[in-house]
């Protein structure tokens, strides 16, 4: 497994599966240095065509990432100098949900403001028992700034999105999974070999399958019906005609061959 340390931020490579961890004692807040590392890290995986998966997980207990850093935030409203660059927030979070590779946040504490923002961009989202979510701008003289107001009422409806957002409540794991904010609630015990076991059949698909699914999926939240059909069609052209492709349904059509019609075949 190859390894890199750099500042709060400590990359992982597990066959294909990248991991990229926080840890900022005490709280987890992300500074604009902090993200401005992220971005350096996300466009390293983004470049690396053997990596299918990128998970964001944290390394400090009780956190992902609790939200962003005050102290940042009053400095750039007051016009004083700050370290790392504010708008790596906007386009971290545009190449996590735009990356070749599928993102998935894996959440075991406290992910509010912008450390909720930053799971919002990722492909999915995976809780654990102890995840809490919240929006908490409003109650800060603010309102999300990070794309909440934009990706939230995409994932969860427009309704239970102002719901979260004007009333800043904090949603916790099993509220989540059942509105649809996350995917999955896993044991925590670890938390991350957990969330690598349940991404393990989907990292050992084909990469450029991979790949071509998500970018489909993104231009169903940016794109008219029309366009988006069409770009799909784009996608699935190519593949069809792959060898890989052909491999896999000359296989699949076997397995139909020897199983029982009240059998499921699994793909």
């Amino acid at each position: 497994m190859a390894q890199a340390g750099r500042g709060a931020w400590h990359l992982e490579r597990k066959h294909r599966v990248a991991v990229a961890s926080y840890r900022h004692p005490p709280r987890n807040l992300m500074t604009f240095a902090d993200m401005s590392e992220l971005e350096d890290l996300v466009r390293e995986v983004a470049a690396d065509r053997s990596v299918t998966m990128l998970i964001i997980a944290s390394d400090l207990p009780g956190y992902f990432v609790a939200h962003g850093d005050l102290e940042d935030l009053l400095r750039l409203g007051r016009g004083e100098p700050f370290a790392g660059d504010a708008g790596s927030w906007p386009r971290t979070l545009a190449l996590l949900e735009s990356m070749p590779q599928v993102v998935v946040a894996a959440v075991g504490g406290q992910a509010w403001g912008g450390g909720m923002e930053m799971t919002l961009a990722c492909t999915m989202r995976v809780a654990g028992p102890g995840a809490h979510f919240a929006l908490c701008e409003v109650g800060l003289g603010l309102i999300p700034g990070g794309g909440g107001t934009q990706r939230l009422p995409r994932i969860i409806g427009p309704g239970r999105a102002a719901e979260m957002v004007l009333s800043t409540r904090a949603v916790d794991a099993e509220e989540a999974l059942r509105i649809g904010l996350v995917q999955a609630v896993l044991p925590d015990a670890p938390l991350l070999d957990a969330v690598l076991d349940w991404v393990a059949p989907i990292a050992a698909r084909p990469p450029d399958v991979l790949r071509a699914a998500k970018e489909a999926l993104l231009g169903a939240t940016r794109l008219p019906l029309d366009e988006g059909l069409a770009l799909e069609a784009s996608l699935v052209g190519p593949l069809l005609a792959s060898e890989q492709a052909v491999a896999l349904q000359e296989a699949a059509i076997a397995r139909y061959a020897v199983t029982a019609p009240e059998q499921t075949v699994s793909f």
